[in-house]
């Protein structure tokens, strides 16, 4: 029984209505939330494969990373540009190092709306990031959850917090983290430079990679797909220490 029930759950069409097909885009009734438009990702190649026709922002992202997510961080640069234009806080949670702001700041991002928060333990960390996909005033939350086990349950109280939202949630995880369950609609692996796998996806294809060719890059902007970076025990960055203080 088990068995079948996830054949059921690993369909695509399970998650999908009937309008799916006219590209409506309607949520299906077990969807946490009815949300029908993303967040265009900067790369047209992905956002026609994403279900939403972009990010999601009424869910969490896992993004599968064995490098910390940290070369992956180009993939969402320009979502980054955009969302600092409603002038609300962008959160990093538990970073394994801090982000170069000048890379930033040339991308258009307001590194004083960059927000830093470091968490003391696993018990924090979860609070921390529950918190910030509550509060209305982020608009983009990215948090590391490191080699940590976590339950369903513990996932699925994250995924919670940001359906009722209108923030990017994040969520870097290692690669290992693929052989369980997760209530993230949508799930990422970097494997490869300038690929993308997308794992699972409510309602969308899953199991395909999809290229991010330069072409579809921002001209005259910086491209690297992993930020410089500085080690976060040694010297913060000036640019963004005024604002590395606790999610209130």
């Amino acid at each position: 029984m088990n068995d079948v029930l996830e054949q059921i759950i690993n369909r695509n069409d399970t998650w999908r209505g009937r309008q799916r097909r006219f590209h409506h885009h309607e949520p299906s009734a077990n969807s946490d939330s009815h949300s029908c438009t993303g967040l265009a990702t900067g790369y047209s190649n992905l956002d026609k494969q994403l279900d939403q026709g972009g990010w999601p922002l009424d869910s969490t992202v896992e993004l599968l990373s064995d490098s910390n997510g940290l070369g992956a961080m180009g993939l969402f640069l320009p979502a980054m540009e955009r969302l600092s234009e409603q002038q609300r806080w962008q959160v990093f949670i538990a970073p394994p190092y801090i982000p170069y702001a000048p890379l930033l700041a040339a991308r258009g991002i307001d590194t004083r709306q960059v927000l830093l928060v470091h968490p003391k333990n696993r018990q924090d960390l979860l609070w921390s990031t529950e918190q910030a996909l509550r509060s209305s005033t982020c608009s983009a939350v990215f948090s590391w959850l490191g080699t940590h086990n976590y339950s369903y349950s513990e996932l699925r109280k994250l995924q919670l917090a940001a359906s009722g939202g209108d923030s990017l949630a994040v969520l870097f995880r290692p690669n290992a983290a693929a052989e369980n369950h997760a209530p993230a609609s949508l799930r990422l692996q970097m494997r490869e430079y300038r690929r993308v796998h997308i794992l699972k996806q409510r309602g969308g294809n899953q199991h395909i990679d999809v290229d991010l060719p330069p072409a579809q890059d921002v001209p005259g902007q910086p491209q690297l797909w992993e930020l410089p970076v500085w080690p976060a025990a040694g010297s913060r960055c000036e640019a963004v220490v005024e604002a590395c203080s606790p999610v209130a």
